[in-house]
Formats: C-alpha cells, structure tokens, sequence
C-alpha cells in the first residue's frame, strides 16, 4: 500500500504538507514526487510506470494548479485510482484551479477532493477497501467524529 502524491511544482509542498498530516496519524505511507505534466512529462510518466508495476496497492494523490494537466496525465496512465486535490491560497486562485481540475477529457477519471483533510480520508477509504486495518482505522475515526455529537 503506497499513496504517491504527485505534485506540478515546488510551491505545491505546503498544500502537500496539510495532505501528509492526516496521513501521518493514520501510518498511511506516501512518497512525494515533483513532476509537472507540461514541462517534464517523461519524468512523470517514469514515475507512474514505476508505481504502477510495484505490486503495492496504489492510490495517486495529485496537487497541481491552474491548467492541471497532472491529473489528466495520471489517471490516463495509470490503472490505479487518482485523487486530485487542487491547491489553493485564497477564493480567486481556488477558482481557477479547481476549475482546471473539475474539466478533465473522457477516459481520464480524477476524483477530486478539495479539502486536504478530506482527500487523505477519501484515500484512506479507497485503500480500506482491501487492507481490513486501514478500514478499521477509518470506523474508528468515524466514531469518533460520531462520538462528538
């Protein structure tokens, strides 16, 4: 089980970082790797094939901004799930990058999550649905939400 975190840019990092928190909590392990779609496409594409033929069970997160080309170019290249999480500083950035990331061509499926709390939740339930200890972490944190109320 292995959660590749695909970022377009450096300046990515700290929306990242609000991403790998969560997983940190939960011992879900990640790889961060910097890879964007328009400018090093071969690079992203070695990356993909390498994760893609691992034998771990993989679910891409990808972060990238306005024209994200980095979902589209995972999810068309890979056979594993790919969860976008666009960043975003304030209303007006947030509005066009998830735009970007909302529009992507037939035969490229991204699921997108905006909240980084929310993305590493989705990837946790998705993992969950072949690791019993993942899905057991997921109840108990739905629990313990539940629990609150």
């Amino acid at each position: 089980m292995l959660v590749p975190i695909l970022l377009g840019s450096e300046s990515d990092k700290p929306f990242a970082e609000k991403i790998t928190a969560h997983l940190d909590t939960y011992g879900i392990p990640y790889e961060i790797v910097v890879a964007s779609a328009h400018k090093v496409p071969e690079k992203l594409l070695q990356h993909i094939e390498k994760y893609d033929n691992s034998g771990e069970q993989i679910v891409y997160i990808t972060i990238a901004g306005r024209s994200n080309g980095l979902s589209g170019v995972t999810a068309a290249n890979s056979k594993f799930p790919v969860v976008a999480c666009p960043p975003h500083r304030d209303k007006d950035d947030f509005m066009v990058n998830i735009n970007s990331t909302l529009m992507m061509p037939s035969d490229t499926p991204v699921l997108t999550v905006c909240d980084p709390q929310n993305c590493a939740m989705a990837v946790m339930r998705i993992l969950g649905m072949t690791n019993p200890e993942v899905q057991t972490k997921v109840a108990d944190r739905m629990a313990e939400v539940k629990g609150k109320f």
